[in-house]
């Protein structure tokens, strides 16, 4: 699995009933990894985590490991999961207080994140995103990529 990634922007749609369409890309990796469904939940910078099922082990495994001065994250990350299988079209059903959350209109970005996916509202991702460039880059990504 470690050479098998999520990359890239995808703009999609969610329709009135709440679901999304799987990218053809993704969905390719997922069906690589054998995964039908995948673990949404909460992500506090503004959107949804969207996990196939060895990556939502690993990540679940390392939040219920976290002391006891944690326990509104770990309830924020694991009381707020919900497994999805896809549907006959490859497409994700949204539960819609995850939707309330990420506050996710009609449009919306689905962002490749190595072993995990992001699912933003386009407008709050673009907000987002402007923060961060506008922001001052840390010493850290200056030493990694200049």
């Amino acid at each position: 699995m470690a050479n098998i990634v999520f990359q890239g922007p995808s703009a999609l749609t969610l329709d009135n009933k709440g679901r999304i369409a799987m990218p053809v890309r993704h969905r390719d990796v997922l069906t690589a990894m054998g995964a039908s469904k995948v673990t949404i939940t909460k992500n506090p910078p503004g959107g949804l985590l969207v996990f196939p099922p060895a990556a939502w082990e690993d990540f679940s495994a390392r939040v219920s490991a976290l002391p006891m001065e944690s326990s509104g994250w770990k309830r924020l990350f694991l009381g707020n999961a919900v497994e999805v299988e896809f549907d006959a079209s490859s497409r994700l059903l949204i539960a819609p207080e995850l939707r309330e959350f990420a506050d996710l209109s009609r449009d919306v970005m689905l962002l490749g994140m190595g072993n995990f996916l992001e699912l933003w509202d386009k407008r709050r991702y673009d907000e987002h995103e402007a923060q961060v460039v506008a922001s001052a880059m840390p010493e850290s990504i200056k030493n990694f990529i200049l």
